[in-house]
């Protein structure tokens, strides 16, 4: 997007690219690229055997660990559209877990799904006091929050959680359950289907499947909340003004918009979203409050924002990865992530044979190289260690921003420091 220059532009929506980002890629593209890789990921299920990767069980758990990712993603997405980074997110994490399962305990838990989206608010609000009015650097504030927070509910725990049956100075009272679901008819249909282990057809119905098996409501809003803030963002004169304030808000400001304003809600709903992603991790995920159950999931979320470079439907897919490689850990771990050392094997294969297409003949040697590496790897055994296993995640997150990093652009004005009439 590029900054309005027209009073008209700042009050009408606007569809403008922003400069240098590059042709992005069209839906019916993506779909196929979707539709090529789970094809391959059905065939190394075919291989090796490891039916785990793509079963309904697998895809359900992987969802419900993207959620508090991508929450936290759409939490950082928000703040640094409005110029503000957010470090912090870890921290507005760890208070959302914290006052969702105190308030939670006590009067129910959608009570705790509502303080415990202000627990982040507050978190939020404490980064753009300290980011947007005072100018401290916003990497030191961030870093601030998170260690403000992790002392604060590590104080806080046992003064609230002691005395209470299964209360503890590290755990809070068991909260009641938010309730799930389960679509009938279609969720048995799809089971029996990927049951089957025909190729691609029972992988598609794993996918689904995981879609409407045992979903939280809360999971529900949780999605609803990507193409909503797509909408927000995009589709609305507030977005607008918003995403003007993160790309210049010197010449927001000589529009009219008040960007003081626009950044500090935008930091708050930030602080907010994340908040939402905490309360997931200690209602639905775990029915309680854990010391250190958040697991650096707030720079996961980051991670996934910056791989969906800067865009809601993006940061989803990169949550849906992260997620995906974190329940290898609780489902066949070992099997399951020697089965994809062959998938990861074959993308980089290709990826070599793509690069060489366009004439990149150095990146293509390399990538083949390390493509050949990993297979030798699958090929020399029978499972990885469980140290492997729990890294997977980490790795992933990793390798993932170190290959798109040629194609990201962050808003221009992000983190850069700014004074109300500066541009006057």
């Amino acid at each position: 997007m590029t900054a309005p220059t027209t009073a008209t532009d700042v009050n009408q929506p606007s569809l403008e690219h922003a400069p240098g980002t590059g042709r992005r890629m069209s839906l019916p593209v993506l779909m196929l690229v979707i539709a090529g890789a789970l094809a391959l990921t059905s065939i190394v299920r075919l291989i090796t055997g490891a039916d785990g990767i793509t079963n309904v069980s697998q895809m359900s758990t992987a969802l419900q660990l993207a959620v508090p990712i991508g929450l936290a993603g759409l939490g950082g997405l928000w703040a640094e559209r409005a110029g503000v980074v957010n470090i912090g997110l870890e921290g507005m994490l760890i208070l959302g877990t914290w006052f969702g399962a105190w308030a939670g305990f006590q009067w129910g838990p959608w009570t705790g799904v509502l303080v415990g989206i202000v627990g982040g608010c507050l978190g939020g609000l404490l980064h753009a006091i300290v980011t947007v009015t005072f100018n401290v650097n916003h990497i030191v504030s961030g870093v601030a929050i998170n260690i403000l927070a992790l002392g604060a509910t590590r104080y806080l725990a046992p003064l609230a959680f002691e005395g209470h049956q299964g209360g503890s100075a590290k755990q809070s009272p068991a909260v009641e359950s938010l309730g799930n679901f389960t679509v009938p008819g279609l969720s048995d249909w799809l089971t029996d289907l990927n049951a089957r282990g025909w190729f691609f057809l029972s992988d598609i119905a794993g996918l689904l499947g995981g879609l409407v098996t045992n979903v939280s409501w809360l999971t529900l809003i949780a999605v609803a909340l990507v193409p909503a803030t797509w909408w927000i963002l995009w589709r609305t004169a507030f977005g607008l003004r918003l995403r003007s304030c993160g790309e210049n808000p010197v010449a927001a400001e000589s529009l009219g918009v008040n960007v003081y304003k626009y950044k500090y809600l935008a930091v708050i709903i930030s602080g907010g979203l994340a908040g939402l992603g905490g309360v997931f991790l200690s209602i639905v995920a775990n029915p309680f409050y854990l010391e250190g159950q958040t697991s650096g999931r707030g720079y996961i979320g980051l991670a996934a924002m910056i791989f969906g470079n800067w865009m809601p439907g993006g940061l989803a897919i990169g949550a849906g990865l992260f997620g995906y490689t974190d329940s290898l850990n609780l489902r066949g771990g070992s099997t399951n992530v020697h089965a994809l050392l062959l998938l990861g094997a074959l993308l980089l294969v290709i990826g070599a044979i793509w690069l060489a297409i366009r004439k990149k003949y150095v990146q293509a040697a390399v990538t083949f190289v390390v493509g050949a590496l990993v297979f030798a790897w699958y090929a020399g055994t029978n499972e990885v260690p469980s140290q492997v296993v729990a890294a997977t995640p980490y790795v992933v997150t990793l390798v993932v921003l170190a290959l798109s990093a040629q194609r990201l652009r962050m808003p221009k004005a992000d983190g850069m420091p700014y004074r109300k009439g500066q541009g006057k």
